[in-house]
């Protein structure tokens, strides 16, 4: 509720009847204040008040995208194991080709060919997410390494995705629950597939949704059974 006239010209009797010590501890305040809540602030003051906030929450984001994958890197089971398999396949992982950047499409991270892991520190919203995102992206790294995949050829992305869903935990219930996905029977299969697909439709060799779900049903039963480099799905 915006101040009536009464009550701005109370509270200007009140600021000129403190002290130049009140004074300025009270100014203080209130610019304080200004700059943690945004209110108070001309239209210009409140667009580079709205700059900073995001540049300060891309900093925290990064850092903490780079906190966690430094701390996986060492400790998580599943990125380890990933890890010393891709070194067997001449890939090695490390921080620096595993960079935390910010990504414009709604992505968690993403694979180049080129030996470069992306995670994207703006869409990743849990740790348990992070670690499904590295394990995804790493799978398809071990599945360049060992099967030379055509990224063009729409059946070996499909496979290499439809693997990468399944096995880095991406399909868990919990991931699935984040994401607004609830159910019970052959989920994960379904979660797998829906994955795939659209993963597959942003390929530009893809014509289409019905064309990513044909792809993606016709290599998906010899694609979902292969497991390797594990024993069975994560």
């Amino acid at each position: 509720m915006a101040a009536s006239d009464d009550d701005k010209k109370e509270y200007r009797r009140q600021y000129l009847a403190m002290d130049a010590k009140e004074r300025g501890l009270f100014d203080g305040w209130v610019h304080a204040a200004k700059n943690f809540t945004g209110l108070g602030l001309t239209a210009e003051q409140r667009k580079e008040w709205e700059l900073k906030q995001d540049f300060k929450k891309d900093l925290s984001d990064c850092k903490r995208c780079e906190e966690w994958r430094n701390k996986m890197l060492k400790t998580s089971p599943l990125v380890t194991f990933m890890a010393a398999q891709l070194k067997a396949s001449g890939f090695d992982v490390t921080a620096e080709n595993m960079p935390c950047v910010k990504c414009s499409e709604k992505r968690s991270g993403g694979y180049s060919p080129t030996g470069d892991i992306q995670l994207c520190y703006n869409n990743i919203f849990f740790k348990g997410h992070q670690e499904a995102t590295m394990a995804h992206e790493m799978i398809h790294a071990y599945d360049d390494a060992n099967f030379k995949l055509d990224w063009y050829n729409l059946e070996h992305h499909a496979c290499t995705e439809i693997r990468a869903a399944s096995l880095s935990g991406d399909c868990k219930w919990t991931q699935e629950f984040m994401r607004g996905n609830m159910g019970f029977l052959k989920h994960h299969q379904v979660c797998v597939k829906r994955r795939a697909a659209l993963s597959v439709r942003e390929n530009p060799s893809c014509k289409s949704d019905k064309h990513a779900e044909a792809v993606v049903n016709k290599v998906f039963q010899s694609c979902f059974t292969d497991t390797h480099p594990f024993d069975e799905i994560y």
